[in-house]
């Protein structure tokens, strides 16, 4: 049986690292108006709302070449953690219309960001870090 764990990390890197820059390129586009919205509405200033640009434009970045990717992956977990927090409040997994949680994908890019993390990028990148 064919197994290669550092193109398996690859594909990991790759598909979580892009897209999750096609979120970061349409709020460097669009604004982060809505975000600055939902961290006033928590009680949370604003301001911090610039931090996503770090866990959606620098840390995917990072990933996707990897250079010190398990840094970029830690980035997104934390942006990741905010934005559960940010959907679901309390409630994370509670349920749309369509049976899925709420914060699903920010859920999905969370657990891939924390196996990248924990299992290293692999081989073919920047980096081994």
């Amino acid at each position: 049986m064919f197994r290669n764990d550092d193109l398996a990390r690859l594909l990991l890197r790759l598909s979580i690292g892009i897209l999750m820059l096609f979120h970061g390129v349409h709020k460097l586009l669009h604004g982060i108006s809505h975000i600055q919205g939902m961290l006033q509405a928590h009680g949370v200033p604003g301001w911090l709302g610039y931090g996503v640009f770090v866990g959606e434009v620098i840390a995917p970045v990072m990933i996707i070449l990897g250079f010190y990717a398990r840094i970029g992956a830690a980035l997104m977990a934390v942006n990741m953690i905010v934005a559960v927090a940010l959907l679901g409040g309390l409630f994370p997994l509670q349920l749309t219309k369509t049976g899925g949680p709420v914060s699903e994908m920010a859920l999905l890019y969370l657990f891939a960001a924390l196996a990248l993390f924990f299992s290293g990028p692999g081989r073919y990148g920047i980096n081994r870090s």
